[in-house]
């Protein structure tokens, strides 16, 4: 098992700020000469061997910008085979954008881009920024060297979705290292409000909704390196959902789920704590968010071993023919219960009469075996029919049923007003 190194953020704090803002002004000129890509996608950083790369951007001959963390050099490579690299180590954050502009025009490029960091407080324009900044060169290997192990359980992660993901990447703006799912249905327009950020921008990031985890150095409303992980929008009781390892607590300053790096390394299984983490948090979103987790998720990926694809069945008929099982409804004078049972476990949603005209869901159970197929969705959508055909209304008070509606707009009709 690999050992995590450890990440001290306070002792290396000042260096941990000077490189997210020369990770800016690389980040910004990848932003200036690519196309964009939904999200923002188009111009983050990789992981690589040595550090965090650009990938080949479409500028003059195509260049690839790298940070090799190992040897501190920023290295500048064009695919007519030429080479360039500036030292890192202590400088002004101007030194720094002053020997990229020169690096890059050498390369036949064009280093003209927007001058200015984003998503920091008090933003000072590259150029004018003149303070000296310190360069701890361990801590940054460090760093970089927990990014590596990160990045494999992200992409880990990855593997058991079918629906739209991001790349693991890294953002320049945040510095944090993500991955995001989708569940493939639009979200209410962002608010905006991100320091030195346009609004347009987060909008456009947050168009549809996701379920997003990632790692931060520290900074931010925390003093240590931390995952973290986040719904957009946030479905309805999320902040309260059951979250592993045990370590992990949702901040109710960053609205987010905190899992704190040192819980992770000092764990007797830092990898699968870490798959924890991401699991817990991705299956709130996605249960209360009335995901179709049967439809997006598959068995996590394997080396040389293809995913295996069956044929799809009837929608009448399970695979051996018999038919599929169908919710089941039981309604007294002020109570009533909608089941639906598959190979012999039990899901019910409960729900009081009130009158003729109005049924209350007060509460939906599905246990584990039957989680992510459906079934929980399936029983909103019968209590849906039944209301239409009855010409009642419901009031989802159960925060399942809630979320589930609150996403399928084609229901509300039968929604209380």
């Amino acid at each position: 098992m690999k050992e995590w190194p450890q990440i001290d953020y306070l002792g290396w704090r000042e260096t941990a700020e000077a490189l997210h803002l020369y990770l800016q002004v690389v980040g910004k000129y990848r932003l200036a000469h690519t196309p964009w890509l939904n999200h923002s996608w188009h111009a983050t950083f990789y992981v690589g061997a040595r550090g965090w790369t650009t990938s080949l951007i479409p500028d003059g001959p195509g260049i690839e910008v790298e940070f090799d963390l190992i040897g501190h050099h920023v290295v500048a490579r064009s695919t007519e085979g030429r080479e360039d690299s500036l030292p890192l180590g202590p400088m002004s954050v101007a030194e720094f954008h002053r020997r990229f502009v020169a690096m890059i025009a050498g390369l036949g490029g064009d280093p003209r881009f927007d001058g200015a960091p984003n998503e920091v407080p008090h933003p000072v324009p590259f150029a004018e920024d003149e303070r000296e900044r310190c360069w701890d060169g361990e801590a940054v290997t460090r760093f970089f060297r927990a990014t590596v192990l990160v990045d494999g359980v992200f992409k880990r992660f990855r593997t058991s979705f079918l629906g739209k993901c991001s790349p693991v990447h890294l953002f320049w703006g945040s510095f944090d290292l993500a991955v995001t799912r989708f569940s493939g249905r639009t979200a209410p327009l962002h608010p905006g409000g991100v320091p030195a950020l346009p609004d347009d921008v987060a909008q456009e990031a947050y168009d549809h909704e996701v379920a997003s985890a990632g790692f931060w150095p520290g900074g931010g409303g925390l003093d240590y390196p931390a995952f973290y992980a986040y719904a957009y929008p946030a479905p309805s009781g999320y902040a309260a959902s059951r979250i592993g390892p045990e370590a992990a607590f949702f901040s109710n300053d960053l609205g987010e789920f905190i899992l704190p790096y040192d819980a992770v390394r000092e764990s007797a299984d830092p990898e699968a704590a870490l798959l924890q983490f991401l699991q817990t948090t991705y299956e709130a979103a996605a249960d209360l968010g009335g995901w179709d987790r049967e439809a997006l998720e598959c068995a996590p990926g394997r080396p040389r071993e293809p995913r295996t694809v069956r044929a799809p069945t009837p929608a009448a008929a399970t695979a051996d023919g018999a038919s599929e099982p169908t919710v089941e409804k039981d309604e007294g004078p002020s109570k009533g219960v909608y089941r639906l049972t598959i190979d012999g476990h039990r899901a019910e949603m409960t729900y009081s009469v009130a009158g003729e005209k109005l049924i209350i869901i007060d509460h939906t159970e599905v246990p584990d075996a039957l989680r992510g197929k459906g079934v929980g969705q399936r029983l909103v959508e019968r209590a849906v029919m039944d209301a239409r055909a009855s010409g009642r209304s419901i009031l989802p008070l159960c925060p399942f049923a809630k979320a589930t509606l609150d996403k399928r707009p084609e229901w509300q009709d039968v929604l209380r007003r």
